[in-house]
């Protein structure tokens, strides 16, 4: 079904904006205070839609996402934006924009912000408890279960990273390595492992253990448990970027994936495209995010303005 909020204008707007989260909802309202016509596509499938809070944002510290994403879509639609629930199904060269309802629209600009996807390690209890009391980032959620008996489920070598930055939270904290065997961790991971007061336990991960609703336990391949209150993992970060594929966008190989090849101001590669939050990097929180979509649209707005006068001007 297709909601839409806001007026209903042509269809030819100056700007589409691809994603309704944090980045695509900031750079909406930039652009609906710079009285461009715009136009939200929200698939509404926010990464962050299992957390019951999200955390680090000055003055919305603790507010549920849906609530935070709710009180974003109000404010776009007082400037006239218009929001559709739809997904955007292909972009054409000259920014023709179909959606899966079977509306087709163009736009002088393009601002993707279609996020990410986490993959989350296929063990029984992860996928449960996950934005509960199995967490990936400790920014997001270290405070709120602070000096409890923390897990970390390793998915790479990398996971030692984080096992050593959610010991400042907690001083019990155990590296299940799971996959990983014990040779794939260097010399100087064991040393700050071990200077950290972090325990490394070899061997895969069966399950974890949930009791009362509560996560309790970590429980090996070999039978054996261990209590835990709280499991950190790395998930498989998958960018949603086919829209930028599709339209030809550079993009970069990074230690969490590849993602499109942005300047300062969130452009790619693509003249007229810009890519904004977690459509173009792995570690763009809630708050980064916004601030994205924000400098994008002022960006874009300034370029539509310039192109504009040079061609009345016949620059």
């Amino acid at each position: 079904m297709t909601e839409t909020y806001g007026e209903t204008y042509d269809e030819t707007y100056e700007v589409v904006v691809v994603g309704g989260g944090a980045a695509g909802l900031s750079a909406a309202l930039v652009l609906g205070r710079a009285r461009r016509r715009t136009l939200v596509v929200d698939a509404g499938e926010p990464r962050n839609a299992p957390a019951a809070h999200l955390q680090g944002f000055l003055t919305r510290d603790g507010m549920p996402p849906a609530e935070f994403l709710a009180i974003g879509r109000e404010e776009i639609k007082e400037y006239g934006v218009e929001l559709v629930r739809d997904r955007v199904t292909d972009v054409a060269p000259g920014f023709t924009v179909t959606l899966a309802g079977g509306r087709v629209v163009r736009a002088r600009r393009l601002v993707v912000a279609t996020g990410l996807k986490d993959e989350l390690p296929d063990v029984p209890g992860v996928a449960e408890r996950f934005g509960r009391d199995v967490l990936h980032c400790p920014y997001c959620h270290g405070w709120e279960v602070r000096d409890q008996a923390f897990g970390v489920l390793a998915t790479t070598p990398l996971s030692v990273h984080q096992a050593l930055m959610v010991s400042q939270w907690s001083k019990d904290v155990t590296l299940f390595l799971h996959t990983v065997a014990e040779s794939e961790l260097s010399d100087d991971d064991l040393r700050r492992l071990a200077t950290a007061g972090v325990r490394v336990v070899p061997g895969e991960v069966a399950e974890l253990v949930v009791t009362d609703d509560r996560l309790t336990a970590v429980r090996l391949e070999d039978g054996t448990t261990h209590a835990r209150e709280v499991v950190f993992t790395a998930p498989r970060a998958v960018p949603q970027t086919g829209l930028l594929e599709r339209l030809g966008a550079g993009f970069q190989e990074t230690p969490f994936g590849s993602y499109p090849v942005v300047d300062g101001n969130w452009r790619t590669t693509v003249p007229g495209v810009y890519a904004v939050g977690n459509a173009a990097g792995f570690g763009e929180q809630v708050i980064n995010a916004a601030s994205a979509g924000y400098r994008a649209a002022a960006t874009l707005n300034g370029e539509l303005l310039m192109t504009d006068l040079d061609a009345a001007a016949g620059v």
